[in-house]
């Protein structure tokens, strides 16, 4: 039980710390504005994004969030990731610049897995 609590806690550490860091940088790095451009993304879409990651990774973070809530939170970065992936193919970015966003979906999926595990285990 214990080793699942630490896994689930680790996973969703990275995975939200990384994305309030991405959100910070929507909203105050000057060059985020020319990435986006780069993606092929309106300017207003990296606010919305921006407060979508950060709500998202508070909801995650929350204990007491409920958890259909974090379902969506869940939800919506496996899409961002997936959507990420393939703006940064699609526009001709490196192989290396490409995968990272698989690299945190991977990562969201063991904190995904674990929330259930760590779920079940509450429960019995």
């Amino acid at each position: 039980m214990k080793k699942d609590t630490i896994i689930f806690w680790i996973s969703t550490g990275i995975v939200s710390v990384m994305m309030l860091f991405s959100a910070f940088n929507y909203l105050t790095n000057e060059e985020m504005k020319g990435a986006f451009v780069h993606l092929g993304f309106p300017s207003y879409f990296r606010i919305e994004l921006a407060v979508a990651k950060i709500l998202g990774a508070i909801v995650l973070l929350l204990p007491m969030a409920p958890n259909r809530l974090k379902e969506f939170a869940y939800f919506g970065f496996a899409i961002t990731f997936v959507s990420a992936f393939i703006a940064h193919l699609s526009s001709g970015d490196p192989f290396s610049v490409a995968c990272m966003p698989l690299v945190f979906l991977v990562i969201l999926a063991v904190s995904y897995l674990y929330f259930h595990k760590t779920r079940k285990l509450q429960t019995n």
